[in-house]
């Protein structure tokens, strides 16, 4: 089995208007709702790749009500932690010819530590040897940056595998739990390292950092130039396939449930990775918020490169 985390998740609303106008009555010419949250896309990737997954995290009234049926109404398993308040809601006004935009997220719901604990508590009943955890995304209101690494502690007891794909302090700290894997991309292992990344053996001794911090393997997101993956034993340059880019927007997801994918499947990881960036690139192919499916990303995974680097 396969979880994946969302502690912070929203409802994504996105109008288009003919133009960006500000002091006056705009009217909405297409408007669309998406189910928002880092670990929710990659359990839609999974299920684009024949593979069930279960979505957690905390929810809350109406709008954590409509998150839930629409992950359900997609065959993805669901089990919440609910809390006081309402789910946040993230509203896009985007122009028709996508020149402008402007995007509002929401804090989300305060979490007491009651429901934080209620959270680890079934995460620890749910956990079992040899299953893989993404966990992914921001912290609501109330809940501390160890959050995750909390979570990574009670994984690891029970044998569990976390991949941990956050940002700043939360992954800071989470790496001092020990994760199988971390996944920043190249601008944030930047900002919490304050090592250049401006080449790929800049990015390795970058994540190089993160492995002396806990973390036992390290993979960075470079967009359409791939991935590179820095293992206790080698570093690899993963190369993305060509592809005519639609939309980037959740493609790090993508790479995240299609390297999560492989993994669960028993392939070695720098193979994995491969079939990361295969997915990551699938989706950034295509329209609006579709993902990767199976042919797509299985066609795309044969033009994979990698490239092993040495004396990282």
């Amino acid at each position: 089995m396969i979880y994946t985390l969302t502690p912070n998740p929203a409802v994504d609303r996105e109008l288009t208007v003919p133009a960006m106008e500000f002091d006056s009555v705009l009217r909405a010419s297409e408007s669309r709702i998406d189910f928002g949250g880092k670990g929710f896309n990659v359990s839609r990737l999974l299920k684009g790749m024949e593979t069930s997954s279960t979505a957690i995290g905390f929810l809350a009234g109406n709008a954590g009500e409509l998150l839930q049926n629409g992950l359900r109404s997609l065959g993805i398993g669901t089990d919440f932690v609910w809390v006081d308040g309402e789910t946040r809601t993230n509203v896009s006004i985007v122009t028709q010819s996508h020149d402008h935009y402007i995007k509002v997220n929401e804090k989300g719901p305060l979490v007491n530590f009651a429901k934080q604990q209620e959270l680890l508590d079934k995460i620890g009943l749910l956990a079992k040897r040899g299953e893989w955890w993404v966990l992914a995304g921001s912290m609501p209101p109330g809940v501390a940056d160890d959050f995750y690494a909390r979570v990574v502690n009670v994984l690891n007891k029970h044998g569990a595998h976390a991949v941990l794909d956050t940002t700043g302090e939360s992954l800071r700290i989470g790496c001092g739990e020990k994760p199988f894997l971390v996944k920043p991309n190249a601008e944030e292992i930047h900002m919490l390292t304050g090592l250049p990344v401006n080449t790929p053996a800049e990015i390795a001794a970058a994540a190089a950092e993160l492995r002396r911090m806990g973390a036992q393997n390290v993979v960075v997101s470079m967009g359409k130039d791939g991935a590179l993956l820095h293992t206790a034993e080698e570093t690899w340059l993963t190369h993305s396939p060509k592809i005519q880019e639609k939309n980037p927007i959740g493609a790090g997801d993508s790479m995240v449930g299609g390297l999560v994918w492989a993994l669960s499947n028993g392939i070695p990881l720098k193979e994995a990775l491969g079939w990361g960036v295969a997915s990551g690139a699938a989706t950034a192919s295509l329209s609006g918020t579709e993902v990767g499916t199976r042919p797509l990303i299985e066609t795309l995974f044969k033009q994979v490169r990698f490239e092993k680097l040495e004396n990282v």
